[in-house]
């Protein structure tokens, strides 16, 4: 399966990119890279999967729910504010995975640029306006941008230092529980489009490796800023199948051979039926807390098994791409 692209869209991407995407490109259908999300400075989840299997995943994934502009510390309830304050310093971590070599994927939580009350990146939480903010002019255009400037300030150090990110924006696009899926199809390709230009363009935040995450043909904003494609899933509690069916079914959103990942699972994939199956996954991420510190979707021992398998790529065994 060499025929996977490889080449970043950003023409000006650093050489760390290239180097990660060809990794990927290459093990895809023979290895797949193992992932975790973690969301609080206390990173359970890599303690629980270090202690069960004594090792670490490949890929990190961190949240950056803590870093919006526009949290309504005046209008939230105890649960939001829980989840803000122990997100507070998240990006201490990154930087000391970047130390470690690991692969490194960023979910932002976006508190919506205006409005909102809580958890305003939920869309029941805020009457903010997607399909106007990408309308230039308008003060909810302008709100989005400002939101995207401070984030790209906050991205700009990792690019400095050549560290490449996995950045997964507008993640879960295909539904309308996330202010930036509400407004349908057009509107989240053309968000895609502002932020890809913005970053790409007026920052050169070349670091990036833009990862599309969507069920859905119609959200996909086009080849030309797309370098990974994925989706998020979450199969019945301790259903260790390749996910084939879903596999196949990413292949239908282009044509182009795009590197194919999984944005957020709730349970461990197979990695010999990923392997055996033909599923191209190149890699996954389990979701954290009950995802990952319980057994009530993952035992123990199956974990232990994926990170002993010779198809799981884990911390130990990935190369230094940066």
């Amino acid at each position: 399966m060499n025929d996977i692209i490889s080449t970043p869209v950003n023409k000006d991407a650093q050489q760390e990119v290239k180097n990660v995407l060809k990794y990927l490109a290459q093990i895809s259908y023979e290895k797949i890279v193992t992932g975790q999300h973690v969301q609080t400075l206390a990173m359970e989840e890599l303690a629980t999967v270090r202690e069960h299997t004594g090792k670490e995943p490949a890929l990190l994934g961190f949240e950056l729910l803590s870093y919006s502009p526009n949290i309504n510390y005046l209008d939230t309830d105890e649960e939001c504010m829980t989840e803000v304050t122990e997100n507070y310093g998240m990006l201490r971590r990154a930087w000391e995975w970047a130390e470690k070599k690991g692969l490194i994927t960023f979910t932002w939580h976006w508190f919506s640029p205006v409005g909102g009350r809580s958890k305003s990146f939920f869309s029941v939480n805020t009457n903010f306006d997607a399909s106007r903010a990408v309308i230039s002019g308008t003060p909810e255009y302008d709100a989005l941008i400002s939101d995207m400037d401070v984030m790209a300030g906050i991205l700009r150090p990792f690019c400095d230092r050549h560290i490449p990110i996995l950045w997964r924006p507008f993640h879960e696009s295909e539904g309308d529980w996330f202010w930036w899926g509400k407004c349908g199809p057009d509107t989240v390709r053309e968000l895609w489009k502002i932020m890809y230009e913005r970053f790409t363009c007026h920052h050169r935040l070349n670091n990036l490796i833009w990862v599309w995450n969507s069920t859905k043909k119609e959200c996909y904003p086009g080849d030309d800023m797309v370098d990974i494609i994925s989706r998020d899933m979450y199969p019945e509690a301790h259903n260790h199948g390749s996910q084939k069916a879903e596999f196949d079914g990413m292949l239908d959103i282009t044509d182009a051979k795009k590197i194919i990942t999984i944005g957020e699972i709730g349970v461990l994939p197979d990695p010999e039926a990923v392997h055996a199956e033909k599923a191209g996954w190149a890699s996954f991420m389990v979701w954290s807390r009950v995802f990952c510190l319980t057994e009530q979707f993952n035992t123990y021992e199956y974990m232990k098994k994926v990170y002993d398998s010779e198809r799981a790529v884990t911390l130990e065994t990935l190369p230094e791409l940066y």
